[in-house]
């Protein structure tokens, strides 16, 4: 990742406001129920707004702001104090992942094709037994 990625991580054309409501969170340590105690209001709030299908009033703009320590013009735009853009994993990281997900998936196949043997002789022994 560019110096220029990670500076842009919560930008205006990177992320949405409940992106940065996310990214603030998790950077204070809090989680959605948590930040719903501390503010006074209900998790589906929380929720609504890190799924952007909300935003807060401005008195709870302000209350937000302050309990994750950023600014509101960077919770609203990404411009101003906000938290730092994460850590991008390595690409060394990002192919052994890819190589475990790989291997995973061949073993789920692998298990899918024995369970369907197991349930054509099930349903054989099945009509034996009935006949």
């Amino acid at each position: 990742m560019t110096d220029m990625d990670k500076s842009d991580w919560y930008s205006a054309e990177a992320s949405t406001f409940g992106d940065r409501v996310a990214g603030a969170r998790e950077a204070a340590q809090l989680t959605q129920e948590a930040l719903s105690r501390r503010l006074g209001v209900k998790l589906a709030t929380i929720q609504n707004w890190e799924n952007d299908h909300s935003e807060p009033r401005a008195n709870k703009l302000q209350m937000l702001s302050g309990m994750l320590n950023v600014s509101m013009r960077w919770l609203l735009t990404g411009e101003g104090e906000g938290v730092e853009s994460p850590v991008a994993a390595s690409s060394g990281d990002l192919l052994k992942a890819l190589a475990e997900l790989s291997r995973m998936r061949a073993q789920a196949l692998a298990l899918s094709q024995d369970m369907g043997h197991l349930e054509k002789r099930l349903r054989s022994l099945m009509r034996e037994t009935a006949l």
